[in-house]
């Protein structure tokens, strides 16, 4: 009698058996030699992967409010990096920053939730007001709403908002134009790195990225794919797809933070691999439920592996700290001010 075959009905059972097989680009060398090709082939690969992108538009920057604050202004922008998008965001400028006195920058990457004003001190959530105490310390900050979220946030009737997420709407939606929406938010970032360059008191060979959670996601890919980032803080992101998809997961992930095909040729930390040599902090924090912390440290320690054999293992900083899904602060300032002051 022949065995009794396998049966998988659901997606998520195909999901699983799929989860077993592995990945063809995954990075498992140890020499420079070996991390150059691997670096040339992936970095190719996730582009292709990531789609088309726009054609892009003369920003023609606008300003929409200019506020002193204690120790730095406060600027809203808004600019077209496309022809069918616009961007508001907020930029904060220390008080010291000037013509003859550059400053680094930092692209401030907002999470899941309530869109670019959490980071800026006009709300109060899970990351700290982070670009504030940037700028406090001397880094020139743009805050950039990412497509969804804060103003960019489309009406609940559009996306029937009670039983869907609106980013998975909007990934739908832009697939029918050919367009991924993770590479449409990657696009926004560099056009956000644009204009920070295009400042008379922007040093621009010293910009960084930080975000926590889709920041996470955002600092990885952005820094992964643009040369222009020197130095990136991924907070409570680095992580494994089998554990965003199996059992405990549940499903973790979102149209926003979705990479097409990813699972069949690389991993979540092959592509923060992309980022070394550069200076790149990775923040775990011990009670997150969100990104935990077991399969977080899991990721890291492949992406110790691509730094080790990149020759740049000095480069690459664990901050492992006691708190939930959340920015630890005083870490990554000093990680920035060591990096790029």
């Amino acid at each position: 009698m022949p065995e009794t075959a396998s049966r998988f009905l659901t997606a998520e059972s195909s999901v699983h058996q799929l989860l077993s097989q592995p990945s063809t680009l995954s990075f498992d060398g140890t020499s420079e030699e070996e991390h150059r090709s691997w670096r040339k082939t992936f970095r190719r690969t996730l582009i292709k992967n990531l789609g088309p992108k726009p054609e892009r538009v003369p920003q023609e920057v606008e300003i929409l409010e200019h506020t002193k604050m204690d120790g730095y202004i406060r600027e809203k922008i808004i600019f077209n990096p496309d022809s069918f998008s616009s961007i508001p965001a907020y930029v904060l400028i220390p008080d010291k920053a000037s013509l003859r006195n550059k400053c680094p920058a930092v692209l401030c990457s907002h999470g899941h939730g309530m869109g670019k004003d959490p980071l800026v001190g006009l709300k109060e959530d899970y990351q700290k007001q982070f670009a504030v105490e940037l700028a406090l310390n001397g880094f020139i900050t743009i805050s950039p709403d990412w497509r969804c979220f804060g103003e960019r946030r489309d009406r609940d009737e559009w996306v029937r908002r009670s039983s869907r997420d609106g980013c998975n709407v909007a990934y739908f939606a832009f697939g029918y134009f050919g367009y991924q929406l993770l590479q449409l938010n990657i696009c926004d970032a560099q056009r956000c790195l644009d204009y920070l360059q295009s400042r008379v008191d922007v040093d621009k060979k010293r910009i960084g990225c930080m975000g926590c959670s889709f920041g996470g996601t955002m600092t990885t890919y952005v820094s992964a794919i643009d040369q222009r980032i020197k130095a990136a803080v991924i907070v409570c992101y680095l992580s494994t797809l089998e554990d965003a998809l199996g059992d405990r997961g549940r499903g973790n992930t979102c149209g926003s933070q979705f990479m097409f095909g990813l699972k069949q040729f690389g991993k979540i930390a092959d592509v923060a691999g992309l980022i070394a040599p550069r200076p790149c902090m990775v923040q775990v924090a011990s009670d997150d439920t969100c990104f935990i912390d077991t399969d977080a440290k899991k990721a890291f320690s492949h992406l110790k592996q691509v730094y080790s054999a990149s020759g740049h293992s000095s480069k690459l900083e664990l901050d492992y700290f006691e708190g939930e899904h959340e920015v630890d602060l005083a870490p990554a300032v000093r990680f920035f001010k060591e990096n790029l002051q």
